[in-house]
């Protein structure tokens, strides 16, 4: 071996063999092959690694799949991802539509309570369950520390949060598109 060619061996990680080596880390510990503590341990060396054989060395004892392994994996994922997508997109055209209100000088109060200005009566949503609200040109969503969260894009939302015609919005168990006029 000649001194470039180990050079080369021992030289500084690029993103890309640290991304492979922390990528195939998490599909062996997403299949059991090493527990949560290996893992987290062999994450932190990975990130901290100064040349190419220390990341060698983590996944030296992992089995590789080979070009075909991957490939299957990778297909295995996206038609995964195709199905979850493919689900969520036929459940959103099945939402009722939430108009946006016209600004105001309040926000718009929602919750199961008589004086909000949307109403839904589920046992889900609490009396107070968030507003609704133009602030600078932009609509954004406050939970109002209701029991069983707001949600944005099916992500439960703890602060202020911008919000968009098209968004998935769900108070409880109850969920709406958003839109901005009535397409019914």
């Amino acid at each position: 071996m000649t001194s470039f060619e180990f050079q080369a061996l021992n030289g500084r990680p690029s993103d890309a063999d640290r991304d492979r080596a922390i990528e195939l880390l998490k599909e062996h510990a997403a299949r059991g092959r090493l527990s949560h503590d290996t893992f987290v341990r062999r994450m932190e060396l990975a990130l901290t690694a100064r040349g190419r054989q220390e990341l060698h060395a983590l996944v030296a004892d992992l089995p590789s799949g080979g070009p075909l392994g991957r490939w299957v994996t990778g297909l295995v994922g996206a038609s995964s991802s195709f199905a979850m997508r493919l689900r969520r997109a036929w459940r959103t055209e099945q939402l009722p539509r939430l108009m946006l209100p016209e600004p105001g000088p309040v926000p718009l109060r929602i919750g199961r309570d008589h004086v909000c200005g949307l109403r839904i009566p589920d046992d889900s949503v609490s009396r107070r369950h968030a507003e609704l609200s133009l602030e600078g040109g932009v609509w954004v969503l406050r939970d109002l520390g209701s029991m069983n969260g707001t949600c944005v894009n099916d992500l439960r939302i703890t602060t202020t949060v911008r919000v968009r015609p098209g968004d998935r919005v769900s108070f409880g168990a109850v969920a709406f598109t958003l839109t901005w006029t009535d397409q019914s």
